[in-house]
């Protein structure tokens, strides 16, 4: 385990002394899932979900101030600032599996300082600490493309969710209904502030996942409804994704429309295996971009296409996200199409 059983004791320890854990997630479905395990455990505290960026900054000092918490629990973010640990006094947890980076006044904890090749998410970690709340494990997991070594324990409890084992997680993902689940995880993050914050609210009191997919309970229907207009949306914007010959798959929509580059990049993957995957929207002068390949190194060449660019970006093997100046998002494409051409 490349988290280690004795800090995953220390950490289950640590939740179980706080009174008033303060949890910062990631705004998608592993980040959630994370949340939801933990809190769940804990049942004391609260959650924001950080949108802004991939770093959480000082910014979030105010939610500190607000909430007064005697610990706080960061899940599934990539980079944090410096200057917010800083201003910290109270003990600081963080869990993540991106690429490890050094900080100050915090316990981190990431599988890849061990071995850089395990990424398992969040999520597994969280399950691992609570042991409990099997589907949401399961989601979290399957949400970032990994397959977990408890799913056979979750098919025997939820069959029809998951009726067989995939070695493949697109399968899993777009064949399944743990794969509708996901979706759903990840949708009702979508919308107006107050509305995500309802719905992670809901979710934090279902009992199982029938609730919301067979719309069992009030509470499930809530979330369901809420998932469907987000799914119709989204659906909108995958009909008019029109691939090509080229190796490069390039998608790109504004800002006045909702956000789902991450699951774009996801299902268009499942679809078009073979192609590196660009998903754009533009948004005050910037193109942000999901970037996905199933065979290929996004991560190298991303950093390649990035030369003589204004933009930045990175994130694992073969999904990454990226900003790029407006202005220059031609060059970036033209420079992946050309390292796309020339890969073997």
């Amino acid at each position: 385990m490349a988290i280690k059983q004795e800090d995953i004791e220390y950490i289950r320890e640590q939740l179980s002394k706080s009174v008033n854990p303060l949890f910062l997630f990631d705004d998608d479905a592993d980040g959630l899932c994370s949340f939801l395990l933990l809190y769940r455990y804990v049942r004391e505290g609260h959650g924001v979900f950080i949108k802004t960026s991939p770093e959480l900054s000082e910014m979030y000092l105010e939610k500190v101030n607000e909430y007064s918490p005697d610990l706080i629990v960061i899940l599934d973010k990539p980079q944090v600032s410096q200057v917010f640990l800083d201003k910290l006094k109270i003990p600081v947890i963080w869990i993540d599996h991106h690429v490890p980076v050094k900080r100050h006044n915090v316990k981190y904890f990431n599988p890849r300082l061990n071995d850089d090749l395990d990424n398992r998410p969040t999520t597994y970690w969280c399950y691992k600490i609570v042991q409990q709340d099997l589907w949401i494990a399961t989601t979290g997991c399957i949400a970032d493309w990994h397959i977990p070594d408890f799913v056979t324990d979750f098919m025997k409890e939820y069959p029809d969710l998951l009726p067989k084992k995939y070695d493949d997680p697109a399968k899993v993902l777009f064949e399944t209904r743990i794969g509708e689940l996901y979706q759903l995880f990840n949708f009702i993050l979508k919308g107006k502030t107050s509305e995500v914050k309802a719905a992670i609210k809901i979710l934090t009191r279902i009992n199982d996942p029938y609730e919301i997919l067979d719309k069992t309970s009030s509470q499930g229907k809530y979330l369901y409804k809420k998932y469907s207009k987000s799914k119709k949306e989204y659906e909108q914007l995958l009909s008019e994704v029109m691939p090509t010959d080229d190796k490069v798959l390039v998608y790109e929509y504004s800002a006045d429309r909702t956000s789902y580059t991450a699951e774009l990049s996801n299902e268009l993957l499942y679809k078009y295996p073979t192609k590196m995957l660009i998903i754009c929207r533009e948004k005050s002068g910037e193109m942000r971009c999901s970037l996905r390949s199933k065979n290929m190194d996004v991560a190298s060449k991303l950093k390649g296409a990035l030369i003589d660019v204004r933009g930045y970006g990175g994130g694992h093997l073969h999904a990454c996200g990226a900003c790029i100046k407006k202005p220059d998002f031609p060059k970036f494409v033209e420079n992946m199409k050309e390292l796309v051409k020339n890969s073997k």
